[in-house]
């Protein structure tokens, strides 16, 4: 096990002797970052004492279609699901409301600060891995991770040149299909990636009309509107300047896609279609006389146009342009001090025809200083952030400790103060079904949390215990008669314990499982939501999954289990308990090039349910997928692979 003075020094700009930099591979495992062997890359603004888990997009692009679905079999993490391919489904972490979930592409922020991302934008084919990093990140990444960090990482150019496609055709008349290739340009590595998903999305279920009355008769109900249509793109260049590694990026995508809106108060007719894009440029100097520099500069576009049942008569448009800078700078001190320090800036504006048009700046300021004891098996860290957006400014400080002992076991501890003001989404854009409201106040939580890990060869566990007190908790809320709104709740708490295992007794086998339990109040509102759970909160969830067989022919099966929940605040109305059963088979007879076929059986017990206000998911349905994969040249041996941003050394 590396040291977490190795585990420091490789963050701060590891090096072979020809100048590369080596990359680990992704470790799967929730433990505190600075003791899993992290990544070395850039960024490198880093959470030492944060629970981190990495899962692999690469094995799993058969049968999981989009990032929502590889998320949510990590503990802690909630997927709310307005049902179906290609519809929207947001993320929440701990309890956090999904606008204190920051999402990252490659280190670049998908959506501002407090903005919920719909990952059902980003498909798993464009991904390497996706990094989930819980717990209150306000103090290093910023006012959005209040309750946590996804960091998506796409696949990475280099390596020779590579030709890759996948097809895939199930239920629902859905269609999802991704090509591209990388190769060496201009002295560097390209990547190009073109996908796209056609559902048409309708299916029948059962529907409780009278769920006050047991044992009356279920009605069948046909879901239409529920269409779907995506086309998106993502390009990759990077190259070493000497000692400067330049890394350009550019993803985008288009859809648009039917609104059918809940049981309840279904539409014929609502239909949302976007537009969006993101550029960026990065660049990480390693100096001779120690310490590192990392530069991001980025533009972010996202034009949507509403209309149909929800949206009166007309037209509903807006578009949404955000642009950032930020730098850090990186350095170890004494062999025991590692200082971080951080400046961002940035702006966003919103464009309505007819509007208001407002905008508003942003500022950032973040200091950091990790002290390491007892060559590295004791380590300190602390820091502080200030984040300036518009009238509102806020401050969030962290402090955190990590042990490594003996025998493969560590521990750690955390608290500190997440801030952050309202989302310029939440105040002012419509995004869909979600209202905005512009009198929300910052929300501010005290967060801690104490976990314990241990590994070896064979198995790993950890366990963690957390506690958010909330102020001014940001929430969505149903808002009749078929639309949502953010409220500030006037304080709440949240705790909980995430447990995750995994364990390969032997080569083909393979089995992990994680449980979430989480524990919700509303402490000091109208006497109506006092003490009463905060909606849209599972007390428990698990996920539990076993693959085997040879590297030709592997098996799987997993389930994922969710205890009821309200989604209001006076507890008269929930969701039932729901627990979805998925197996697959995926068979690879030939490697070069590599071809693979795999069948992905999801819902397997057709288990009718709801998610959100009411959004029915789908029943039983089954995917075909074929992969192919052609290397042209193989990678040469002693190559230099360069970082991909990862959050082990964010």
């Amino acid at each position: 096990m590396f040291t977490s003075a190795v585990c420091l020094s490789l963050a701060l700009g590891a090096a072979t002797a020809d100048g590369g930099v080596l990359e680990l591979p992704p470790v799967d495992v929730a433990m505190p970052a600075v003791v899993s062997e992290p990544l070395p890359s850039s960024p490198v603004v880093r959470d030492p004492s944060a629970t981190l888990t990495t899962r692999d997009a690469t094995q799993a692009r058969a049968e999981a279609k989009d990032a929502s679905e590889l998320i949510s079999t990590t503990a802690g993490a909630v997927v709310q699901d307005s049902g179906g391919a290609g519809q929207r489904k947001t993320l929440s972490l701990r309890g956090a409301a999904p606008n204190a979930v920051l999402v990252l592409l490659d280190g670049v922020p998908l959506a501002g600060p407090g903005a919920a991302m719909d990952l059902s934008r980003i498909p798993t084919s464009a991904l390497e891995r996706i990094e989930v990093l819980r717990g209150g990140g306000s103090a290093r990444y910023g006012p959005g991770a209040m309750g946590g960090v996804v960091n998506l990482v796409t696949r990475t150019p280099g390596g020779g040149t590579r030709l890759f496609a996948d097809v895939t055709q199930g239920s629902f008349v859905t269609t999802q299909l991704s090509a591209g290739g990388s190769t060496a340009l201009l002295g560097g590595e390209g990547l190009v990636l073109l996908h796209g998903l056609r559902s048409e999305g309708t299916y029948d279920f059962t529907y409780d009309a009278l769920p006050s009355l047991a044992g009356n008769e279920l009605t069948t109900l046909t879901r239409t509107n529920n269409g779907a249509l995506q086309g998106g793109g993502l390009l990759r260049f990077r190259k070493r300047i000497g000692s400067t590694q330049v890394d350009l990026l550019g993803e985008g995508s288009g859809e648009t896609r039917g609104l059918a809106g809940p049981v309840q108060n279904p539409s014929a007719s609502a239909r949302q279609s976007t537009a969006r894009g993101t550029l960026s440029a990065r660049t990480s100097t390693s100096f001779e006389a120690g310490g590192s520099l990392s530069t991001l500069a980025w533009g972010r576009a996202d034009d949507t146009t509403l209309n149909g049942t929800f949206f009166g008569a007309g037209t509903y448009r807006q578009t949404e342009s955000s642009l950032g800078v930020e730098a850090v700078y990186t350095r170890l001190f004494a062999g025991r001090h590692g200082v971080t320090a951080l400046l961002s800036g940035g702006g966003d504006w919103l464009a309505v025809p007819g509007g208001s048009n407002p905008s508003w700046g942003r500022f950032a300021a973040m200091a950091g200083d990790e002290v390491l004891f007892f060559e590295g098996a004791l380590a300190i860290n602390a820091s502080a952030r200030v984040d300036v957006a518009g009238r509102f400014v806020v401050f969030s400080p962290k402090l955190g400790v990590v042990a490594e002992l003996p025998k493969g076991f560590s521990v750690r501890a955390n608290a500190g103060q997440a801030s952050r003001p309202p989302a310029f989404t939440e105040l002012y854009v419509m995004q869909g079904t979600m209202l905005p409201n512009p009198d929300l106040r910052p929300e501010r939580a005290l967060t801690g949390d104490v976990g314990a890990a241990w590994k070896n060869e064979l198995a790993r566990v950890s366990a963690t215990g957390f506690l958010s007190l909330y102020e001014d908790l940001i929430s969505y809320e149903y808002y009749p008669p078929n639309l949502a709104r953010p409220y500030n709740f006037q304080a709440a708490r949240v705790a909980g314990v995430e447990v995750e295992a995994a364990v390969t007794p032997w080569r083909w086998l393979e089995a992990a499982a994680s449980y979430t339990f989480l524990d919700t109040q509303n402490q000091k509102d109208d006497p109506r939501y006092y003490l009463k759970a905060l909606p849209f909160r599972p007390a428990h969830r698990v996920h539990a999954r076993v693959s085997g067989g040879p590297e030709w022919l592997k098996g799987r099966a997993e389930v994922l289990f969710q205890s009821s929940q309200f989604t209001n605040r006076t507890q008269t109305l929930s969701l039932p308990a729901r627990a979805f059963v998925n197996v697959g088979l995926t068979a690879r007879p030939w490697k070069d090039p590599l071809v693979t076929f795999s069948v992905e059986l999801k819902n397997l017990l057709d288990v009718q349910t709801q998610d959100l206000d009411g959004y029915p998911l789908p029943p039983r349905s089954v995917f075909f997928t074929v992969g192919l994969a052609w290397d042209a040249r193989p990678p040469v041996v002693g190559q230099r692979v360069e970082p991909t941003p990862s959050l082990a050394s964010r």
